[in-house]
């Protein structure tokens, strides 16, 4: 049964169909076969999505939408830029921490990609610096936007594992950081090898002017984790508080989004969240098939099988993780992997808020391999710049990416 739903769902996704329905012709397949009533179907897929935290998943996916379809993303890239564009090479500094800024408002990495893309790379070309390498960066730099919370990947893995979303998005800030600060070395290795000129000189005065602008969104994310860690609202009421406060400040206080653009960005928001639960309810019945047959402790036997040894089996399991980020996007790959890993990890005494820390990390490097590089694809389609050369341009920020998920991995930053 296994073989045929696995084979079912190849074929399905080398033809191109969408991953949600390849999964669920997959599952019904082998259901069917296996004599089991087709009416399970249905009920697991319900069961997979009637789940009060996701209903997190759309209220921030809107919420992210609106603070990049105004100005907030431009007011962050000027913060930036007074803080560290005084460096040599500084502007692409700016790039990511203006990511590291809209990741911990957004969620989302491919408009963490957009927002930063649009207000930056025409200032970078502008300065000298090469625009293939500076949309790379920037879309390197978009990957953090699944990491730092909010997150929407770590909601999902939350939900899967039934673990704490608060405790997820709490261990999810040093990660988050590590990748910044990997992206920001190279950065300034190659500004100081390109001799690219220096940014803004630095003021204590324009570090104020450009603070006092970006305020409402730097508390975006005060505002939303505060309110979670201190216990006043739950992940799901948070994300509801930040559409609100992110419609707030876009209609009332910057006044550069009006009715018509926020019932826009709410269609867009959910088309996208339909897209998502649909793969989650598919994923749910895929989930209970391979737990009904045992897979996922058939797969844990075979591995510890060829290996007893934690360190060795999870340097596997990172192999399996980038590999599948290859191919599938974030989301769904998160949700096929959860449930075949999961009891294997569990069974190597791997704490599940640390493994979903890993393979949130190691999906989101997949943003940027070909051919499933969603912030490739962003980059290059704000920037008008050829994908070839972006994704040619990428290696040296993908090896500083796939180093820290080794550090994450294997050494306890965890809380």
């Amino acid at each position: 049964m296994s073989l045929l739903l696995f084979g079912v769902f190849a074929v399905l996704l080398l033809i191109g169909v969408p991953v949600a329905v390849a999964i669920g012709a997959g599952t019904m397949a082998a259901v069917w076969a296996s004599g089991v009533p087709l009416l399970v179907m249905p009920q697991q897929m319900f069961a997979g999505i009637n789940s009060f935290a996701l209903v997190a998943v759309p209220m921030f996916i809107l919420a992210g939408d609106i603070m990049a379809a105004g100005k907030i993303s431009t007011r962050l890239v000027a913060l930036a830029d007074a803080l560290i564009g005084f460096l040599k090479g500084g502007l692409s500094v700016v790039s990511i921490l203006a990511a590291m800024f809209f990741a911990a408002i957004s969620g989302s990495g491919a408009a963490t990609t957009a927002a930063v893309s649009a207000t930056l790379v025409p200032e970078l070309k502008a300065k000298g610096y090469d625009p293939a390498s500076a949309a790379s960066l920037i879309a390197a730099g978009g990957t953090i936007g699944v990491v730092i919370p909010p997150s929407v990947p770590m909601i999902l893995y939350a939900v899967i594992a039934q673990e704490s979303v608060a405790k997820l998005f709490l261990n999810g800030f040093i990660p988050g950081v590590l990748m910044g600060v990997a992206l920001i070395a190279i950065a300034l290795v190659q500004g100081h090898r390109r001799a690219y000129p220096s940014g803004s000189a630095f003021s204590f005065v324009t570090i104020w002017r450009t603070f006092r602008a970006a305020f409402w969104g730097l508390m975006t994310p005060v505002i939303i984790l505060g309110g979670i860690f201190s216990g006043i609202f739950t992940p799901s009421e948070a994300a509801v508080v930040a559409v609100d406060y992110a419609i707030l400040v876009s209609l009332f206080i910057h006044r550069d989004l009006g009715l018509k653009d926020i019932y826009r960005l709410c269609i867009r928001a959910g088309v996208t969240t339909a897209v998502i639960m649909f793969v989650i309810s598919a994923s749910a019945a895929l989930s209970w098939a391979l737990s009904n047959w045992q897979v996922p402790a058939q797969i844990a036997n075979g591995v510890l099988a060829l290996s007893q040894e934690p360190a060795v089996i999870l340097a596997m399991i990172l192999v399996v993780v980038l590999v599948t980020g290859v191919f599938i996007e974030t989301a769904s790959a998160l949700i096929i992997l959860t449930p075949i890993l999961l009891p294997l990890v569990t069974q190597l005494g791997v704490d599940a808020v640390h493994f979903g820390i890993i393979l949130v990390v190691g999906l989101s490097i997949g943003m940027i391999t070909p051919p499933v590089a969603i912030n490739l694809y962003v980059a290059s389609s704000v920037t008008n710049i050829g994908l070839e050369r972006i994704a040619t341009a990428v290696f040296p920020y993908l090896a500083a990416l796939v180093l820290v998920l080794g550090l994450v991995t294997y050494v306890p930053l965890f809380l």
